[in-house]
Formats: C-alpha cells, structure tokens, sequence
C-alpha cells in the first residue's frame, strides 16, 4: 500500500486520554497479513459480555464481516468479542473469504470459550483478495493472552490503513447525575461517504442500556455525525460503526425510551464523541489540507438540506477550487443547481467564512474577494448557502481534494 510519508497537517497535536471502561478488555498484535513492522490485529474482550448495536454500509456488494456483523445483531446476543484486521478487507472474495472469516472466528470461540455467534468481525484493506485466516490463527493464543484494559493508543492504531494518525475520544458525562464513561476509536481517510456510519468506528460504555435503545441512540446519532461526511464520495464496502454497552456501572437499566429526560445528557455526549471521531475521520481525508464545514439552510426539509451539502462537499469542482485557495463561489451554485432539491436561483445567499458573497440572484457588489481567499488560505473553512425554499437545514463536512489524493490512491495496491 502507499507509503503515508507524514501526518495529516489537519491531525489533532496528541491522542486524547481515554479511561478504563470496566468490562472491556483488548490487545493488538502483528500479523503480517499486508504489513511489516506494525500492529494490524485488534482483539476486544467483553469478558462478561456486552449489548452490542450497530449500522453497517448499505452497500450491494458488502464484505463478509459486515454480513457476519448484521447476521449476529439480528440474535439479540450479547457481544463476547470484536476482531479487526487491518490491510485486507475481505470483501469481494466469495467462499473463500466467507471460510476465512469462519476460520478466524471458530479459532477465538474455542480460545474465549464463547458461540461464535458472539464474535463481531471487521476487516478493512484491499477489496478482492482472501483474507489470510492462518496468519491471525497463529496469534490468536498470545493476543488473547495479552487482553488488557490499558492501552487504547495502541488499539486505535492496530486498525489503520492509509490513515495518517490514530483517532480516539472519549466524553465523561451521568445518566440521572450518576458517572458514566464512553470512549470511541476510528479509523478512515480514503473511499469516504458513509451510507450508513462509518468507515470502522467503535463505541464503548460501561452504561446500562438495552439493545433497542443503544440502537435508537446510535442511529440517531450517527445521522448527524458519520452519515454527514464525505471526502471522495465512494461508500466502503466494510463501513461499520458498533457501539458496546458493558453495563458495568449499573446505571441505565430502568430507562427503555430515548427521548427520557434522565437520558440527555448521556445522549448529548454520545453524539458529540461520534461527532469528534467523524470529524477527526474528515480531518484525515487522503492528501486533505482544509476541512470544510457546509451549512444549508432554506431547503424544503433536513433531509433536502443535507442533500444540496453533500451536493456541494462532493464536487471536484468546489473541492479542488478551496484546494487552490480560488473564492470560485460559481462552483457551489453549480453544485447547489445539480442536486436536484428545490432551490430558488434568485434568492440564492452564498457565504464564505463570514462574507455574503451572492444573494438574491446575483454577486453581492464590491464584496472583498481578498477577504474571502484570506480565509481560504486558512485550515478551517465555513461556506454557508441558503436556497430559499423553505425552513430545512442540515451542515456536512468534507476537505479538499489535492494531488495527495491522487498519489495515495494510484499506488494503493504496490
């Protein structure tokens, strides 16, 4: 795979502290399935087993652990395991990476002495070539050895890919003025437009809660989080996001309705950690050197706003324009035309980085184009558009398309 020859200049400065989660237990190895000189195997052990919810890509032609993953959430079981292997997706593979997969979970059950039923699989990497099942068998033995509760830096890089830094967050905050914890990790950079979630991102709390409404507040969440970033438009064939419950604290059980007061700000923590680890995903976009943030308002509903902001983060177009640093605002209003939501052309108010630049049909007069390229020289960019045509609004977030791009993806395979 491409050589990552530096960090994202976009990547946060140090990897956040994340506590102990009592019920949740990990360990990395290195297995060589694709790389050399790294860890590239993520065991997680739920000892005393875990609720488990997830969303998985909508994708047509889906890896075998994400019908593994859809298959086990279906059962209602608690989750014992979660094994991520970075380097080969295993998707694409047919049969063969089907019994691959098989082969490596039927290896954990007998070592953890759980159903296989209980095992969640990621895998992530090249589409089309078998997974090397022999490779992680070997170290199976001594990674579940190893499971410990420390470490989370070192599971947040065991999972990487292209990635340029490792992504991790974690939010303290009470359900009923009693603690709770939730930590996450993430990794993601290229063939980034969730359909659903995310690239692979995983959630944990030692929170009490039950399937349906760790469900309901995962699916909530992740609309307003993963499923509104997009860096290339391309949605993975292994996209997951799941989320783990231990129960450890004991606080929670009593509440089965999300929309329960007692519940807000464990809610409010919980979309803001996936928020982060979104953010953090975009912030690694392959070759990204500016995130963008793309406020719609006036659409017809939310549903028509965030389609008219992916619209616009999707452009190569608009995308390569704040690359270049080029306030070329004709971009977004072709992007915003092309959508195909309603929008009235002459009611249409583009703002960038603070200044009205178009509004009622027409370039506002004088306005300072020094002022506005001023602020695409900058890491962080704010483009804002109203279309006129009702209450609707919804933000997304992309970055910029640079030839980095281009040199990580044309030597991906080599």
């Amino acid at each position: 795979m491409a050589k990552i020859e530096k960090i994202s200049p976009l990547a946060p400065l140090t990897f956040p502290d994340l506590p102990e989660i009592a019920g949740v237990l990990f360990a990395t190895a290195a297995t060589e399935v694709k790389y050399r000189g790294r860890d590239d195997l993520l065991l997680v052990s739920f000892p005393k087993g875990a609720v488990v919810a997830g969303v998985l890509t909508r994708s047509k032609t889906f890896s075998a652990p994400v019908g593994l993953c859809r298959k086990n959430l279906a059962t209602g079981q608690k989750a014992r395991a979660l094994l991520v292997n970075a380097g080969n997706a295993n998707a694409f593979t047919g049969k063969a990476g089907d019994c691959a997969m098989a082969s490596t979970v039927n290896c954990l059950a007998k070592k953890i002495h759980c159903e296989t039923e209980t095992i969640y699989v990621s895998s992530t990497g090249v589409i089309g070539e078998v997974l090397n099942d022999q490779k992680i068998n070997d170290h199976m033995a001594q990674i579940v050895q190893d499971l410990s509760p420390k470490d989370w830096p070192a599971a947040a890089k065991a999972i990487l890919t292209t990635d340029t830094f490792a992504k991790g967050a974690a939010r303290t905050t009470t359900i009923n003025g009693q603690k709770i914890q939730i930590n996450g990790i993430a990794k993601g950079s290229g063939m980034i437009a969730p359909d659903m979630a995310t690239m692979l991102a995983y959630v944990f709390t030692d929170a009490d809660l039950s399937q349906d409404l760790l469900q309901a507040i995962l699916a909530a969440a992740t609309d307003k989080s993963f499923n509104a970033i997009t860096v290339d438009s391309d949605t993975s064939t292994s996209d997951t996001l799941l989320a783990f419950a231990t129960g450890a604290s004991g606080v929670g059980g009593q509440y089965g309705d999300m929309n329960d007061p007692a519940l807000a700000d464990f809610k409010a923590a919980f979309q803001d950690l996936l928020l982060d680890l979104s953010h953090q995903v975009v912030r690694d976009g392959e070759g990204a050197t500016k995130f963008i943030a793309i406020t719609v308002t006036g659409a017809e509903d939310a549903r028509a706003a965030k389609v008219i902001g992916l619209s616009i983060a999707n452009s190569p177009l608009v995308k390569t324009a704040i690359a270049g640093e080029d306030a070329n605002w004709g971009r977004i209003v072709m992007a915003v035309g092309k959508a195909g939501e309603a929008a009235d052309r002459d009611a249409l108010k583009i703002t960038i980085g603070g200044q009205i630049l178009t509004e009622q049909g027409a370039a506002v007069a004088g306005y300072d184009e020094a002022a506005c390229t001023a602020h695409l020289k900058g890491q962080n960019i704010d483009i804002s558009v109203d279309v006129g045509s009702g209450d609707g609004a919804a933000t997304v977030w992309t970055c910029d398309l640079t030839h980095g791009y281009i040199d990580i993806n044309a030597d991906y395979r080599s």
